[in-house]
């Protein structure tokens, strides 16, 4: 076979995974998503093996709960048919390719660095002459937006080509404040400090990322997570979603100068990150959750606090979303502006709310669950508009559902197992890979470790890798007065993309 079947927090050894020609690897992949809209790369990078790169493969079937993973070896500097030139899914993971190896991939529709690394393959291409496309025209003009924006925002640069107040074409270019943290995966010996830089992935999806590092490091030294441990990590997974959420709903009430619902909003975030703070001791939730232990056991006393904390929280989210989504001047905002259409998310790729907006189910904690999903029986909120309207729906309906699944959960609380299982060492040789679903998407976290058990390769993917491309075609046609109330809707990642 070309491929191997893995699951969700599955560890296999590194030569189970097959290694085949590039042609074969190219037919595979490209194949597996053709006229599968229930498949997608979760993953797709390569490292270096002496002068040559390994190219690996990982292609999820959210059907049949599996993911398919597959390999191949190219010298470097090769030129290769690209996947994007069948697919336009593959872009950013090969354009990324490129930039680390110096790979050329035929066929690609624009083949241009994506954060220009500090350890980049051509070091003669840097963010001081990015190469922006543009259009020779009279009658068009440019619009700049960034790096340093007005808000407090981070740094990313957006270039508007625009026929009057009209947007034809927008151009997103990050990389500005590129951290290497993958490289510093690999630096850093010690688990807490692992888990530190886990934690400081993406600011806003603490407990998302963790969760996937914690996921990845367990199934590489083959630890079985208790029942406490799960139900903690799906407890505050929740909760992160239902403070983010909120405080979109804040910052899309100000893009359309509704002060009221900016103000409820806002303050209703607050009591849900506050629980944070009274439970783990920080509102952001760092220091929360950490490998193969409990490090702070959710109690009936913790419980009875959330209790109180939903009971005053949710009359009021209810009354401020019933008075937002009456309201003619925010409807009129929200209804069909940033749309794209369920083709275009497909084609793109997008996960998460970015995919449901437009009728695409994409949501790990069905289609390749863990912690105590499966018994939650989640159901994910699939809208079909694909515009602005469809994103904030979610964002209400998945506060509301999340509200309910605490509830559920804390009416039986596992016992805290105090038995202390050691962490043994990472197994040596081998692959891991984990999925979570954080309130932005899908998190993928693959980790690839040598003979001695170190790590080698710890590749983190953000949604918003996916999904910024998704931005771009939402605002084609729309005026660039709806610029911001498109972008706050996505409400992207910057730091998660820039890694």
């Amino acid at each position: 076979m070309n491929y191997t079947t893995v699951l969700n927090m599955q560890t296999i050894t590194i030569s189970m995974i097959p290694e085949i020609s590039y042609e074969t690897f190219f037919e595979l992949n490209t194949v597996f998503i053709t006229n599968h809209a229930e498949r997608h790369c979760v993953n797709y990078f390569g490292y270096k093996i002496e002068n040559h790169i390994k190219l690996i493969c990982c292609i999820a079937d959210d059907d049949k709960h599996e993911i398919y993973v597959s390999s191949c070896v190219v010298e470097a500097n090769a030129s290769l048919r690209s996947f994007s030139s069948i697919h336009l899914c593959f872009e950013k993971f090969e354009r990324e390719i490129h930039e680390n190896f110096g790979i050329n991939y035929t066929g690609h529709p624009w083949l241009k660095p994506v954060r220009y690394a500090f350890n980049r393959f051509d070091l003669s291409k840097t963010i001081a002459n990015y190469p922006f496309y543009s259009i020779d025209s009279e009658e068009l003009h440019e619009v700049g937006v960034g790096p340093i924006h007005a808000g407090v925002i981070e740094p990313g640069h957006f270039r508007f080509i625009c026929n009057g107040e009209q947007i034809l074409h927008l151009e997103i270019q990050l990389g500005y404040q590129h951290r290497g943290i993958e490289q510093l995966f690999l630096e850093k010996k010690n688990l807490l400090q692992r888990t530190a830089l886990a934690e400081s992935i993406a600011g806003d999806t603490v407990v998302g990322h963790t969760t996937a590092f914690s996921h990845v490091w367990e199934s590489l030294c083959d630890f079985k997570t208790t029942k406490d441990i799960e139900f903690a990590r799906t407890i505050a997974l929740e909760l992160e979603r239902i403070a983010i959420h909120t405080g979109d709903l804040s910052a899309v009430c100000a893009d359309v100068a509704y002060q009221l619902g900016s103000s409820v909003f806002g303050r209703l975030r607050t009591p849900i990150i506050n629980f944070m703070q009274e439970w783990g001791g920080n509102r952001l939730s760092k220091g929360l959750i950490r490998p193969g232990r409990n490090q702070f056991p959710f109690n009936q006393t913790l419980a009875d606090r959330l209790k109180v904390v939903l009971d005053t929280f949710e009359p009021d989210f209810n009354e401020m979303c019933t008075q937002l989504f009456k309201l003619p001047s925010a409807s009129s905002r929200f209804e069909r502006t940033g749309v794209v259409s369920y083709e275009d998310v497909l084609s793109i790729g997008t996960v998460g709310l970015s995919a449901r907006m437009s009728g695409l189910s994409r949501d790990i904690r069905i289609s390749h669950p863990y912690s105590l999903y499966p018994e939650i029986k989640h159901e994910p909120i699939i809208k079909h508009h694909g515009d602005v309207y469809s994103r904030v729906q979610i964002r209400k309906s998945e506060v509301q559902q999340s509200i309910q699944y605490l509830r559920q959960l804390i009416e039986n609380i596992p016992e805290y197992n105090q038995s202390e299982q050691l962490l043994k060492t990472p197994q040596p040789d081998s692959f891991a890979i984990s999925l979570v679903e954080g309130w932005r998407g899908e998190i993928c976290h693959c980790a690839i470790t040598d003979a001695k058990g170190d790590l080698i390769i710890y590749k983190i993917k953000d949604p918003s890798f996916h999904n910024w491309l998704a931005l771009a075609m939402a605002v084609r046609n729309n005026e660039i007065s709806d610029f911001p109330i498109c972008n706050k809707s996505f409400n992207l990642s910057y730091c998660g993309h820039d890694l």
